[in-house]
């Protein structure tokens, strides 16, 4: 398949540092397509390998790995991913930053573990909805990912310990930063309907979307990375 090739969008003020946060299971490995294309948009790209194998280690280990990686870093912009839902607002809690963008991402509410989260949101008979619809629940991940690059993906993944999983979110409320939701229209694991309500009713915004199944930055790198520099060049 041919894809389409865009031109790096025209840098509105100064460069910023992206910071990529990983989901369950994963490494800073889900962002080596994304994390080049944003640097040839003159960015710095930091992103985070989180403590998840780690039996101790709960939420806000998480979000201190992100804010040990980000150092003296400034004008943030934080993006993340499936679980990284949980960590990234609790890094907002911790540094300034300019924009939070979740991708794919669990939205939780204050004192909700990530265990909980699955049925508060009504999320298995959404699954099972769009199994069905699809006619396999074997490929929910990495069914636009090419191949190779789908099998190299299922190699990396990492364990997800349960610490982190069952520790209520400990914010009292969402952290005051702009805040965007980047929806993909073709995620089997979140299904877009099911997800346009649990953000209306969690962030009260209408989430963008885009083409592409829950592993967008696998699938579609360079046109996440043009979403995100649209999200950050609208701050002004």
């Amino acid at each position: 398949m041919v894809r389409a090739r865009y031109a790096p969008l025209e840098i509105v003020g100064d460069p910023s540092t992206y910071v990529l946060i990983h989901g369950g299971g994963g490494s800073a490995w889900d962002w080596h397509l994304v994390a080049p294309e944003l640097r040839a948009r003159g960015h710095d790209v930091v992103a985070v390998d989180l403590p998840t194998e780690d039996e101790s280690a709960g939420l806000w280990d998480y979000a201190d790995a992100v804010v040990e990686a980000v150092a003296e870093a400034t004008r943030l912009v934080v993006v993340g991913h499936s679980l990284g839902g949980f960590t990234a607002p609790l890094v907002c809690a911790r540094v300034p930053v300019d924009l939070l963008v979740l991708v794919a991402a669990m939205v939780p509410a204050p004192g909700e573990n990530a265990s909980e989260w699955w049925a508060e949101t009504g999320h298995a008979q959404a699954f099972r909805e769009q199994c069905d619809h699809d006619g396999s629940d074997d490929a929910v991940y990495y069914h636009d990912v090419p191949a190779e690059l789908a099998a190299e993906a299922k190699r990396r993944e990492r364990g997800q310990t349960e610490a982190a999983m069952v520790e209520p979110w400990p914010l009292e409320a969402w952290p005051d930063v702009p805040t965007r939701f980047l929806l993909c229209r073709g995620d089997r694991m979140f299904p877009a309907e099911w997800m346009r309500r649990i953000v209306g009713e969690r962030l009260g915004v209408v989430p963008d979307e885009m083409d592409g199944g829950h592993y967008i930055s696998l699938s579609r790198p360079r046109e996440l990375a043009d979403r995100l520099e649209r999200y950050r060049a609208e701050l002004g």
